[in-house]
């Protein structure tokens, strides 16, 4: 016998808002799962900030800093889009990566915004392996290239 499927009014993981049969202003409700889809399919934010901007660019994101004010109280950790003259939030989800603007590097969130550094490039050492060293300088610069480290 199947079960009943009884539905929140929005999806568990991105908060995308649900129709429901009857719904008035259903337009309402499909924009605003379209905004949070255009925020979130290929994260970049501009920097990690605590208080909004004075004059965003449309469609700009931020991520919200420690101790948020203003509009962004309470919205720590969440990434904040200026779509349509307000602010929209998406709290993030382990696994989540940004790219970020101002660094050129990429953050993960790990129950946590976390930005991964480049390892110490090897220097001194009683045996040198110059191909060794020059291989780990490539890889570094590699993933430098590809936004792993800022």
């Amino acid at each position: 016998m199947s079960q009943a499927t009884g539905f929140t009014n929005c999806t568990p993981r991105n908060e995308l808002p649900y129709l429901f049969a009857g719904q008035a202003q259903k337009e309402f409700f499909v924009n605003e799962a379209l905004s949070r889809l255009d925020m979130m399919l290929h994260p970049t934010i501009e920097t990690i900030i605590s208080a909004p901007p004075a004059s965003p660019e449309p469609g700009a994101c931020y991520i919200v800093g420690a101790q948020p004010s203003d509009d962004w109280t309470g919205k720590e950790g969440s990434i904040a889009g200026w779509i349509d003259g307000q602010w929209t939030f998406v709290a993030p989800n382990n696994g989540l990566i940004v790219y970020d603007r101002q660094t050129a590097g990429s953050l993960v969130y790990r129950d946590g915004w976390v930005r991964h550094q480049a390892p110490s490039l090897p220097s001194g050492g009683s045996t040198i392996d110059t191909e060794a060293r020059d291989a780990i300088e490539e890889l570094v610069a590699i993933l430098r290239q590809h936004g792993v480290f800022p």
